[in-house]
């Protein structure tokens, strides 16, 4: 899971959070005329919700919640942001927002419990690490978040280049030089002059640079997440970085062979999906071995077992995720809340919860919870 997702989930099954809760999943977009239809869409959630919230509700106040709905709507930079969609939490004392990089239906809800399954999805396979771009000779450093990639600035005497690394240590077909005997070069002295292969002199700046390059991610580099480094790089030099690398955070078992040089922040996150389809690959196979495991997936035993914190993985297929209001706005996505309650209880109890496509679940099942006893 994302740690954006982990920690709002953190925050929000915290005992410190109460309800009621209102949740806006919407749809962002970042042209004009299309930012003023969200708004609007927002505003009409909003009202609706206020009826509800009302109804069901009719002991307390709204108007911490109209306050904090008005100041979202008069926040441009809130509905600039390039994110496919947001998540929005609110309770009477605070405001939780939560970019997701998928589409989402358009809805709202009002309840004693957050809405979970959108930010959930929105998680699942979203790999959190750096991506290395490296060339013989120089290197550049990427985060992917939230399934978006962007650069990461380093220092001026970080490592990026072979001539901020190791400088006059360069070789390159230069004629190496030593000499030994009395100080003042006199007849006791010898010299000694000669050239070395072009290709081995290649070959040692080449290791030269990559040991300066894994130096600075293993000692200078702050990595307070702990988050893996794969390579973007040709397969050469993979080979050779791995030989060299002493970095516990360098993971030599997925990369994109290819070469990162002259590439565009576009080309390189669209070849990083090279990473994250290798990732889901590893991920779906575990969950497939879970079928094995003690389990439920009968709707009636998941609902017994959930709140008294018996389920240590809930699976929840996206088949179960309808489309649409339905005909009784007094029960629309009734099934939902219930998905969502089966989320909130389990995460609450320090569980895990994932919703994926059938295929990937174990056993192919619709619902699915493995059991701690």
């Amino acid at each position: 899971m994302a740690k954006i997702g982990k920690e709002l989930f953190e925050q929000l099954t915290s005992e410190g959070v109460t309800g009621p809760f209102l949740t806006i999943m919407l749809n962002t977009h970042v042209a004009h005329q299309d930012i003023e239809k969200d708004q609007l869409k927002f505003k009409n959630f909003a009202k609706e919700a206020k009826q509800r919230f009302v109804k069901r509700y009719p002991e307390l106040d709204w108007s911490p919640f109209q306050t904090k709905i008005d100041g979202l709507l008069s926040d441009r930079d809130f509905w600039r942001s390039g994110t496919t969609s947001a998540a929005i939490i609110l309770t009477k004392e605070e405001s939780y927002i939560h970019r997701l990089s998928i589409e989402v239906d358009d809805q709202y809800y009002v309840g004693d419990t957050p809405y979970l399954l959108a930010i959930i999805k929105n998680a699942q396979y979203n790999y959190h690490y750096y991506l290395l771009g490296l060339n013989r000779n120089s290197m550049k450093l990427y985060v992917m978040e939230n399934k978006k990639l962007a650069e990461v600035p380093l220092p001026k005497d970080a490592p990026l280049d072979i001539k901020t690394a190791i400088g006059e240590e360069i070789t390159g077909g230069n004629l190496n030089f030593r000499s030994q005997g009395s100080a003042n070069g006199g007849r006791d002295s010898v010299a000694y002059h000669g050239v070395s292969a072009k290709d081995e002199e290649v070959e040692v700046d080449w290791v030269n640079y990559y040991q300066a390059v894994d130096s600075f991610f293993k000692d200078d580099f702050e990595n307070e997440e702990g988050l893996p480094i794969y390579l973007f790089a040709l397969p050469e030099n993979q080979t050779m970085f791995k030989k060299v690398a002493k970095n516990p955070y360098y993971d030599a078992t997925v990369a994109v062979s290819a070469s990162p040089a002259q590439l565009s922040l576009n080309d390189l996150e669209k070849g990083a999906e090279q990473i994250n389809e290798e990732l889901t690959k590893k991920e779906v196979s575990v969950y497939h071995q879970l079928v094995e495991r003690k389990n439920f997936d009968q709707l009636s035993d998941i609902r017994q077992a959930a709140p008294l914190g018996r389920i240590a993985q809930l699976f929840i297929a996206t088949s179960n995720l309808i489309d649409g209001f339905g005909e009784n706005p007094e029960v629309e996505y009734d099934w939902r809340q219930v998905l969502n309650t089966l989320a909130d209880d389990t995460i609450s109890n320090s569980g895990e919860v994932f919703i994926l496509d059938e295929k990937d679940a174990p056993g192919e099942k619709e619902l699915f919870a493995v059991l701690r006893y």
